[in-house]
């Protein structure tokens, strides 16, 4: 009696547990290759029963969470001609740009508007920018959240949420393997901000502040790499510039033949 008991505990405990977990990480630009991952585990029969995102990776886990399959995802950005059609200029106070025209359009692509509506339970994460810590979201309205999570610093202004500013999520912890590692038994990093090697030094306010980004997002990914039971690395997209949406198909169609060989092999050990 007492094994038994024992072993409807654990079944218990474990049951409250999902199967596949998907962390996406930020990425500007680079982060359609998520589609491309989405797109490979479709193709082998797999859903993720549990998400966590980052800037990219929380517009990408949002939406396929929220219903939407990979190709509505591609079409809904293909309807847009580049970052300038979701963005404003604004005085150079807290930052160059408002995210105000992007969080309009996100919102007309959702079918539901708060976190605990979605199909697929999901963590939105960003960064508490006065305690310097990073923020989980499972509840709340989606849309500020994932503005909150996309907020570059000085790139995009913080955004306020219950009293609190919030900063992109890939300032501490670019890759939200922590938010979901307890949440499910084999979790899938798809880290789509490898460091360029090509990068060439330009006396630039923008081209010094994301090389600064990219070297801190991939110091800071190290350790949530280690959480992960299968990493996926698109070096392939390393010197896709984070705002140039010019290539998305070409880099959906490289997350999904780099993604494709790593599941592949997943399934077969």
């Amino acid at each position: 009696m007492k094994i038994l008991a024992k072993v409807n505990i654990k079944r218990l405990l474990s049951a409250k547990r999902h199967d596949l977990g998907l962390a996406l990480s930020g990425g500007g630009a680079k982060g359609f290759a998520h589609i491309g991952v989405l797109m490979a585990l479709e193709k082998f029969g797999l859903k993720p029963e549990v998400m966590a995102g980052v800037s990219a990776g929380s517009i990408v886990a949002t939406l396929y969470a929220a219903g939407l399959s990979p190709r509505d995802i591609i079409e809904c950005f293909a309807a847009y001609s580049g970052f300038t059609d979701f963005t404003n200029l604004t005085l150079p106070k807290a930052s160059f740009f408002k995210l105000d025209k992007f969080a309009r359009i996100f919102e007309s692509w959702l079918p539901v508007k708060r976190l605990e509506e979605l199909e697929i339970p999901t963590a939105v994460c960003a960064t508490d920018i006065s305690a310097g810590k990073s923020k989980g979201w499972w509840k709340g309205e989606i849309t500020p959240r994932v503005m909150a999570s996309c907020s570059v610093p000085i790139v995009f202004a913080p955004v306020e949420i219950d009293g609190v500013a919030y900063i992109d999520g890939g300032v501490l912890r670019n890759l939200p393997a922590w938010a979901i590692r307890k949440e499910c038994l084999t979790l899938i990093g798809s880290n789509c901000s490898p460091l360029a090697d090509d990068y060439t030094y330009k006396a630039s306010l923008p081209s010094v502040a994301m090389r600064t980004y990219s070297l801190m997002s991939k110091s800071n990914t190290l350790q949530d790499i280690l959480l992960c039971d299968v990493m996926i690395r698109h070096s392939a997209v390393a010197s896709v510039s984070t705002f140039d949406m010019s290539e998305m198909r070409k880099i959906v169609l490289t997350g999904y033949e780099t993604a494709s060989p790593v599941i592949e092999k997943m399934l077969n050990n």
